[in-house]
């Protein structure tokens, strides 16, 4: 099954991309390495705020890594061309919001590799990873991801 196979039967559409709001490109091509800049979650084209474990829950901040996730495949296109061509997901970096006493930045990171395991297969999908808390994240963003992928 393709990528994008996987995706329909997800119900996932990939956004359209929105371009960057600082000084800096989406993304950047290396040999065969793409690094895609930090993704912050969004809700209703928002940005989706909040501390995790004061104003948000563990399994809000999932759903939030998981939406980032989507964004980052738009991305991960736009720089591969086509998301058949990607070798494997090498490493998320997750950065989430935190209260000073939250300490599952882990598991708000699972709703991001959960599901690029899911569209990519254990073997092309399953990564390296950090996640860990943070004081604040840009315009008060829950939760902020980076990826590594190669490609084919």
């Amino acid at each position: 099954m393709s990528i994008y196979e996987k995706l329909k039967s997800l119900h996932i559409t990939l956004p359209v991309l929105d371009p960057p709001v600082a000084a800096f490109v989406p993304f950047v091509r290396t040999g065969n390495l793409v690094f895609i800049s930090g993704h912050i979650a969004k809700k209703d084209g928002k940005p989706w705020t909040g501390k995790l474990g004061a104003d948000l829950t563990t399994a809000e901040g999932k759903q939030a890594a998981h939406t980032i996730a989507i964004d980052l495949l738009a991305t991960l296109q736009a720089a591969a061309g086509d998301l058949n061509k990607i070798q494997r997901i090498v490493k998320l970096l997750v950065l989430v919001n935190s209260a000073p006493t939250f300490t599952e930045q882990h598991l708000v990171a699972n709703g991001a590799s959960e599901l690029l395991i899911e569209i990519f297969g254990r073997e092309r999908g399953a990564h390296a990873r950090s996640a860990f808390g943070v004081a604040q994240i840009p315009l008060g963003s829950c939760v902020e991801i980076e990826l590594i992928a190669e490609l084919a």
